[in-house]
């Protein structure tokens, strides 16, 4: 229930239909999700250009200041869109006060005029009508009819506002607690979390990034893990898996499992480094002496087909972190997971 961008939204649920992809009931939409308006964009490029060289590396989707609207309490949510009298009230107080910061910002853009982008907003909810509902209901019957809900978490720990590298975070909680508090379900009705981990690390945008890898090595993983941003198609920067990170995780999340992806990325690397831990001076710790492995994994199936370097090097990390890793994935397609 964090933000939607209807001009986006809509653009990806065309080209789902264009390969005969129904949504109709699979795909619901929160009254209560905030939306982002074209003054968003405009101030999230304007604060990053007034940042300068201490810059965030933001997505320049509008994201972060769509949350800051919500938490100022004059942002618009997409049940709004529902009633026009009171979108339109709402539209004018929301567009005279972002138009104050966008000029106190300097900001070389102008936002349109008022009356054209209320009409295409309210044309959007036309589109969207059909999907939008309140969610909290549903999600609470399923609960009483005891129905299996997957909740999936779209950006790393350590980009949490509150517990990440800031400033260098997202606009909004990353981990548990926000998956309850944003979807409504109590912390009492969570049995399990999975931590979802790749065998390395990356990190898009600006920011530390303590177990980054040497150039040569980075660009080596990038290009054979496609490490580019999803939303914004930067190249990622890569490093080598951060246990320090990873313990933080799991204890701010209560992680009872974890799922390893990307193994097959560090084929044939030689050896292999873990941080293991942070000095007083910020320098990283290392294990350094870990084997690699040559063989490529696509193709394997069972955990005693994996070469041993590879069953050592998820031992390791269950030693050290003290959580037994339930899904070893192999590839990109869903075939290739080894559940244990």
């Amino acid at each position: 229930m964090n933000t939607a961008h209807p001009e986006t939204l809509l653009t990806e649920i065309e080209e789902l239909r264009k390969i005969n992809l129904d949504l109709g009931g699979r795909l619901i939409i929160s009254t209560l999700a905030h939306l982002v308006m074209p003054w968003h964009i405009m101030r999230d490029r304007a604060q990053e250009e007034k940042r300068g060289s201490n810059k965030i590396g933001t997505t320049l989707r509008g994201i972060g200041p769509a949350m800051s609207d919500k938490i100022s309490r004059n942002g618009l949510r997409v049940g709004d869109m529902l009633n026009k009298d009171s979108f339109v009230k709402k539209f004018r107080l929301a567009h005279e006060e972002s138009s104050a910061i966008l000029k106190a910002l300097g900001s070389k853009d102008k936002i349109s005029w008022p009356q054209d982008i209320i009409d295409k907003y309210l044309r959007y909810a036309e589109s969207l009508k059909p999907y939008i509902a309140d969610t909290l209901t549903i999600v609470t019957k399923a609960l009483d009819n005891n129905e299996r809900i997957i909740l999936e978490g779209a950006q790393g720990a350590m980009l949490d506002i509150d517990f990440g590298t800031y400033p260098y975070v997202t606009s909004s909680g990353c981990g548990t607690a926000a998956a309850c508090q944003g979807s409504g379900i109590p912390p009492t009705k969570i049995d399990k979390v999975i931590g979802v981990i790749k065998a390395y690390s990356t990190r898009v945008g600006e920011g530390p990034f303590p177990t980054e890898m040497d150039k040569e090595t980075a660009e080596r993983i990038r290009e054979k893990g496609k490490e580019y941003g999803a939303t914004t198609g930067r190249p990622r920067r890569c490093g080598w898996l951060d246990l320090v990170s990873l313990i933080e995780a799991i204890n701010i999340n209560g992680i009872s499992e974890i799922a390893i992806t990307k193994l097959d990325v560090l084929s044939s690397l030689g050896k292999l480094s873990v941080g293991i831990f942070y000095g007083s001076d910020g320098e990283v710790s290392y294990v350094n002496d870990l084997k690699g492995w040559s063989a490529e994994l696509q193709d394997i199936k069972q955990l005693d087909e994996l070469p041993n370097a590879v069953r050592n090097y998820i031992k390791f990390i269950e030693r050290q972190v003290h959580v037994p890793i339930k899904y070893i994935s192999l590839g990109p397609d869903r075939k290739q997971t080894i559940i244990l």
